[in-house]
């Protein structure tokens, strides 16, 4: 019987190094899929992000406000005259 069971777990062996030798290959082919489209994602949103930083540049050099302070600087002139 020990001969039989030897005989029968052979193939059982090769088939199962089969099949994990294909759920491996299809992982990495749906990884490096995931992988391209994330990397495509990025790419678009920082071509996204200059198209916006452009846009907010030019809308400060039609205005004016070049050189002029943050938002934030006339309201903590606001919160330093409010101590006063």
């Amino acid at each position: 019987m020990d001969g039989r069971n030897s005989d029968e777990s052979k193939p059982n062996t090769a088939d199962m190094s089969i099949f994990v030798r294909d759920l491996l290959q299809q992982m990495q082919t749906r990884f490096q899929t995931m992988s391209d489209s994330i990397i495509a994602k990025i790419d678009e949103m920082g071509d996204r992000i200059n198209e916006l930083e452009n846009s907010v540049n030019d809308l400060k050099a039609e205005i004016g406000v070049d050189g002029s302070p943050s938002p934030l600087a006339p309201s903590k002139k606001k919160s330093d005259s409010a101590k006063q």
